[in-house]
This record gives C-alpha cells, structure tokens and sequence, in this order.
C-alpha cells in the first residue's frame, strides 16, 4: 500500500471510531508526508477548524434533531410556496 491509502485509511478509521483526540498527529503526518497536494491541502483546512472537528469526533452530541426540523419546514414551506401568505405558513409550521 502507498503512504496516501495508508494515510486516508487511518483517517477514515478515526471518522468511524470517533477518535478526534488522535486527529492532531494525523494532521501532522498528511501535512509533512503525503505526495498529493489535495490530501495536504484537506489536512491544512481541518487544521484551520480543529477545535470545532474534534469536538463533532469526540462529544456524543450532534445536530442531527435540529437539522431534521429545519429540513421538515423546508419541505412545508416548499409545499406551501405560492399558496398562502405568511400566517398560514406560520400555523401549519406550528401544528404541523
């Protein structure tokens, strides 16, 4: 295997795992050691948010609920689009 299969590999493991507290020395070793610029370049971009990665791969709370509502008044507001004006939008947001 080359050193970028090994590199993703081990990056997707800690994704899986959820082992956020190991992605620093991951970072390390993608910035310093792999051969393609897009796999450098991914690495300097997690780098850049790394507080914000590793709390999403370490803490067990997500957005996963808020995103799911935001997705339903979409789907209501969509359903709704040229029909009514705002209050009736607001009430079936509501009791919906």
């Amino acid at each position: 295997m080359t050193l970028n299969t090994i590199l993703l590999r081990s990056f997707g493991h800690r994704v899986a795992h959820l082992q956020g507290d190991q992605l620093p020395t991951w970072i390390d070793a993608a910035t310093s050691t792999t051969a393609l610029p897009s796999h450098r370049h991914f690495a300097q971009h997690l780098e850049r948010d790394l507080d914000a990665v590793t709390a999403g791969l370490t803490l067990p709370w997500n957005s996963g609920v808020m995103e799911g509502h935001v997705n339903r008044i979409k789907m209501l507001k969509r359903q709704m689009f040229g029909r009514a004006g705002f209050e009736l939008l607001r009430k079936r947001v509501l009791l919906a």
